[in-house]
């Protein structure tokens, strides 16, 4: 197994166990096209979307997270009273205060852990592991879950030819403690708030409280312009944090890029010039985009499937709303 780079202060850390919780109706592409006059070839052309997963009502953000982290917890034989922190990265728990965080932590049996959401959409997962691994270098935890999280049906508007077939529910998660050599590669972070409203809500939310008809809490995209930004702009962000980790292209086992859409997907590989040996993530095809919880959820599957093993190395790239971005190399636990 290639080393990560040690170039890191502080005592080193790394993912120790991997869960996840999946929205339990499965939606084929035929249950959506009437409502935004589409066929299933045309979203599997656009999007590489074959069905996705919708939660039931009873499936909230808390019970999610709750199950993922679980069975991180259970993967990695930590028990929940040693996490000392808890960070929930979402943009759909609806109830905007108080965070979630602290909810999942005391139905999870933690002991008053540091508990935080985080907003920063389709990024938010990998922000959360760079926050949970600075903590343990810093030594303000020993313990820490992540769990990236979404309900985006209750804000999908199903009649949106731009959005109705993209995304949909779910949870994944990720315990990190500390390990004798570093398993969490340095950061490739940033935002470009030029293109703020790229992907964002309708409305604002004065507006929409203001609305006689509900709906605009609905997500809007400028599907486009998202695709030729991530395409591209992402590919370098890849290779940087490949470099800054002390590998190559060569080294790499697995690439779990945020699945947004299968088309963007191969471009960034492309771009990268990724050899044939690595991995990639297709999670979208049955999963549809969750967001912040699309890269943990395409990881557990990749390990599930077997097409990542313990001591691989795995490129972690999201990007989403704000224009916010992230990307990382981990080792597979």
């Amino acid at each position: 197994m290639t080393r990560l780079a040690e170039g890191l202060p502080g005592s080193p850390a790394s993912i120790l166990g991997i869960g996840a919780y999946r929205g339990s109706q499965v939606v084929p592409n035929a249950d959506l096209v009437e409502a935004i006059d589409s066929s299933d070839e045309w979203i599997q052309q656009r999007s590489g979307i074959r069905e996705r997963r919708f939660a039931t009502p009873e499936e909230t953000v808390q019970l999610m997270s709750v199950r993922a982290c679980q069975e991180a917890l259970d993967n990695a034989g930590i028990d929940a009273r040693q996490v000392d922190a808890v960070i929930v990265a979402t943009i759909s728990h609806l109830m905007q205060l108080p965070a979630v965080a602290p909810a999942v932590a005391t139905e999870l049996g933690c002991d008053q852990p540091v508990a935080f959401d985080v907003s920063a959409a389709c990024a938010g997962f990998c922000h959360g592991v760079t926050l949970a691994a600075d903590m343990i270098r810093g030594g303000s935890a020993t313990y820490a879950l992540v769990v990236g999280v979404e309900r985006l049906t209750d804000m999908l508007d199903l009649e949106d030819r731009g959005t109705a077939f993209i995304f949909a529910d779910g949870a994944g998660a990720v315990v990190i403690g500390p390990t004798e050599t570093s398993g969490i590669g340095p950061v490739v972070w940033g935002s470009d708030g030029e293109h703020f409203d790229y992907i964002r809500q309708r409305e604002d939310w004065p507006d929409v409280l203001a609305a006689e008809q509900p709906g605009g809490h609905f997500i809007t995209m400028q599907g486009s312009a998202v695709f030729r930004w991530a395409s591209f702009s992402m590919a370098k962000v890849g290779l940087e944090a490949l470099d800054r980790s002390g590998i190559s292209v060569d080294d790499l086992d697995c690439f779990v890029p945020h699945q947004a859409n299968m088309r963007i997907t191969d471009a960034m590989a492309r771009a990268m010039k990724l050899p044939a040996s690595v991995k990639i993530a297709r999670d979208v095809a049955e999963q549809g985009n969750t967001s912040a919880a699309s890269v943990p959820l395409a990881l557990h599957r990749m390990v599930a499937d077997g097409d990542a093993v313990s001591g691989d190395l795995a490129l972690l790239i999201a990007f989403g709303a704000g224009l916010a971005y992230a990307a990382q190399v981990v080792v597979i636990p």
